[in-house]
């Protein structure tokens, strides 16, 4: 964790109180911004937060899909919390969405991913991740846009899961929706991650000081 850090919930004090979005702001029942530790070299990004993630404030936690994730990181070495922690205790990563609010009947549309993206690149720069897990197809390709020369349209992350694709400044290992992922397909992920990112230099894609 970053010596200067002092809490793991919104650490970068965004918005808490956002109404960007008229029709999120009477159906959710808070805004979820990212939660982790700010000298990551590793950043988890997912699409919105999940019922579980609404109510304790924390991406990626709860049953419908956190937990897996937690556990997966902590198979890794980065959650040193059980897997249904609603405050995990996290080292070198960080967790977010490409959307910080829930809307329980639907997914966001276009304009809402279009009206968070300053709170998402505003992470991603304070940052400086290594590493970016792209959580299921929306983020992989929101974020192919941005940071790859490669056409939106030409990822799947049932294809690109748990493999490594070269960005510009860092690198992007897919991981598909937890809901969607069988136990295989989490230890590939695991697999992947030790054999072929933990495993070596990955500090070399853009010649980052060590922290």
């Amino acid at each position: 964790m970053d010596a200067n850090q002092t809490e793991f919930e919104n650490p970068f004090a965004m918005d808490a109180d956002c109404e960007n979005c008229a029709e999120l702001c009477g159906a959710r029942d808070r805004v979820v911004h990212g939660y982790g530790d700010v000298g990551a070299e590793f950043l988890v990004v997912g699409t919105r937060p999940t019922a579980a993630a609404e109510r304790n404030g924390v991406p990626f936690t709860g049953p419908d899909g956190g937990e897996l994730v937690q556990s997966i990181f902590a198979d890794l070495g980065f959650v040193r919390s059980e897997p249904d922690a609603a405050e995990p205790e996290v080292q070198n990563v960080f967790f977010t969405n490409l959307t910080r609010c829930r809307h329980p009947e639907r997914g966001p549309t276009d304009r809402e991913v279009d009206t968070c993206e300053p709170f998402l690149n505003a992470e991603i720069r304070m940052i400086n991740p290594q590493i970016i897990v792209p959580v299921g197809d929306r983020p992989l390709r929101e974020l192919a846009v941005e940071y790859t020369t490669r056409r939106p349209d030409s990822f799947d992350v049932e294809a690109e899961h748990a493999t490594t694709i070269r960005g510009r400044g860092f690198e992007l290992v897919p991981m598909k929706e937890p809901a969607d992922m069988s136990g295989e397909e989490a230890d590939a992920f695991r697999e992947h991650m030790r054999e072929n990112v933990l495993s070596r230099d990955y500090r070399q894609t853009k010649g980052r000081q060590n922290r």
